[in-house]
């Protein structure tokens, strides 16, 4: 769903009520510090900041975050130091907190089961996320966009407080050179804790190939199986093909998913991508699923992060018939395409915005001729990423979502110019068909879509 919508308040929603409720872990970092200061409304963080098991560090980050009386109009928000595969000790106990509460808060007070979702292509950051997700008893840990062959043993080690490493993705590494990102449990207190309780581990993939590959590996509990017309990033057509005349990638018979292979593999799997609809749940357990996983219904609820504002604009839009959702090939600076929601209201710029790069999730790593290891975004300035090595035409039509997202939950940074950044909302291909269940209502509750789906 992008970056804070499926938070907390709608993960205990669907856990209270006996289903798999999941946290997003993206740029969960910069949410948390953002809640911060705006003042944290009603208390939530600081109260499960209150129960984070590492001593010494709610003081610090309430010292540099926590504003009482919130956000002065026109501040800009205070930056997290931008991730690389070697930061402070500090800086990992900051992402360990902001996962901790995230997933502390989702869980209090029911016995329901919660999970983390996390990009692996964000994966500087992801153990220090794990470790404090495990901190807090999370159940799951679903991972897309990439290959997580590292993730089960990586979770096995930080059951056990003990040294977790990633191979750390490099353009232009020479020879048989490996870099890492390694993440101490030992460094952030005492190393005889009791064993945490590993979560089952779910890889979000879309090719029963790569499900294949991974289901060999021991620690890898089951599948999502994500269709291309889910929404957020979509893995590209495995053939080269012509764009249709919206300029959208066409995707073709090597696209589908072999679920006979996937049910020979004796492993749970749910389907994803237009999957959540009741028609398409008795169709996915008919093929040997366990279940769905449901992204736009969930997204546009009242207990989503996405703005009020913003909701009542789509939904108003999707009653009218006037909404669409386009693949875009070149928003995301992965390369890879971007389900971009298009409607008349939406808010648009009225200047070009500004090219930079303050956030720093969807970086790539390289090689500097030094020898060194930077870090380059196809949407910073076109200098800086040409002078790191990049090639100007991958920066084409290239959109930050980092900063587009964040703003699509409120939480949209300023400009020294006054401007806010707009939001980017993103949806799967069948938000138009949101009409049918909306029935005339103009917002719902994701008690009503669990209703829905099961009756």
């Amino acid at each position: 769903m992008g970056i804070g919508v499926s938070g907390w308040l709608l993960a205990s929603t669907v856990a209270r009520r006996g289903q798999l409720g999941v946290v997003s872990g993206t740029g969960l970092d910069t949410v948390f510090a953002r809640r911060l200061q705006e003042g944290d409304p009603g208390g939530h963080l600081r109260r499960s900041m209150a129960r984070f098991p590492v001593h010494g560090v709610n003081e610090e980050v309430l010292r540099q975050y926590f504003r009482p009386d919130g956000m002065p109009p026109g501040m800009p928000y205070r930056l997290v130091p931008m991730y690389r595969h070697v930061v402070s000790h500090a800086r990992e106990r900051f992402s360990m907190l902001a996962a901790f509460v995230e997933v502390d808060l989702a869980r209090e007070g029911h016995s329901g089961v919660v999970g983390l979702n996390l990009l692996t292509k964000a994966m500087v950051s992801n153990l220090a996320l794990l470790y404090g997700a495990m901190l807090a008893g999370v159940d799951y840990v679903l991972m897309g966009a990439g290959i997580p062959r590292e993730i089960p043993a990586a979770l096995e080690a930080l059951a056990q407080h003990k040294v977790a490493t990633l191979k750390l993705d490099v353009e232009g590494l020479e020879g048989d050179r490996v870099e890492m990102v390694t993440f101490d449990p030992a460094a952030h207190g005492s190393p005889d804790r009791p064993a945490l309780k590993r979560p089952r581990f779910l890889p979000i993939v879309s090719s029963h190939v790569l499900a294949m590959s991974l289901a060999k590996r021991a620690g890898v509990d089951g599948f999502v199986i994500e269709a291309p017309i889910a929404g957020g990033h979509n893995a590209p057509p495995r053939v080269d093909a012509p764009w249709n005349e919206r300029g959208e990638p066409v995707y073709g018979p090597r696209d589908e998913v072999d679920l006979a292979k996937l049910r020979d593999l004796g492993k749970p799997f749910w389907l994803a991508g237009g999957s959540g609809w009741p028609d398409r749940l008795r169709e996915a357990l008919a093929q040997g699923a366990t279940g769905i996983q449901v992204g736009t219904l969930f997204a546009y609820c009242d207990e989503s992060g996405i703005t009020p504002d913003l909701k009542r604009s789509v939904l108003a839009a999707v009653a009218r018939g006037e909404v669409d959702v386009r693949t875009d090939p070149e928003a995301s600076p992965t390369g890879y395409p971007f389900k971009v929601v298009e409607w008349k209201e939406a808010p648009v710029e009225t200047h070009p915005r500004e090219r930079r790069c303050d956030l720093g999730y969807l970086r790539a790593a390289y090689a500097a001729p030094d020898g060194t290891i930077g870090y380059r975004c196809a949407s910073e300035p076109v200098d800086d990423y040409v002078r790191k090595g990049g090639h100007v035409e991958d920066t084409v039509g290239r959109q930050c979502l980092c900063n587009g997202l964040l703003a699509t939950v409120g939480l949209g940074q300023k400009q020294k110019d006054g401007s806010v950044e707009l939001p980017m909302v993103t949806s799967g291909d069948d938000l138009k068909r949101l009409g049918e269940f909306l029935a005339g209502r103009e917002h719902y509750g994701a008690a009503d879509v669990l209703e829905y789906l099961l009756s």
